[in-house]
């Protein structure tokens, strides 16, 4: 399934093979996204898998829990209406062609 990040300068990463179930944290990481680090290996406590959800794929992607909303006020890009943290994310069917933006801090 397909995932493209926008990075700050317009330049588009594009991973056409993400398997269902893999965080999008994991698949940044696998395709080399700059300022996607997940220090906390996807354990939710580090908020460094910051992304912004486009517009268009919000509904499909849903909203943060309770302690995913929390740790967004820590990020160090500003955080805003569609941020998401990558790691608490998962590859669906639903999700094929998602659009992320990786924030610039």
């Amino acid at each position: 399934m397909k995932v493209t990040w926008e990075l700050a300068d317009g330049t588009e990463i594009v991973a056409e093979n993400v398997a269902e179930g893999t965080t999008l944290k994991d698949a940044a990481l696998a395709n080399n996204v700059p300022l996607i680090l997940g220090d906390c290996g996807g354990n939710l406590s580090c908020a460094t898998c910051h992304v912004v959800v486009a517009e268009d794929w919000a509904e499909a992607v849903g909203g943060p829990e309770e302690t995913e909303d929390f740790m967004l006020d820590a990020t160090e890009a500003p955080r805003e209406a569609r941020s998401r943290l990558s790691c608490q994310i998962e590859m669906s069917a639903a999700l094929d062609g998602v659009r992320l933006r990786v924030p610039q801090p």
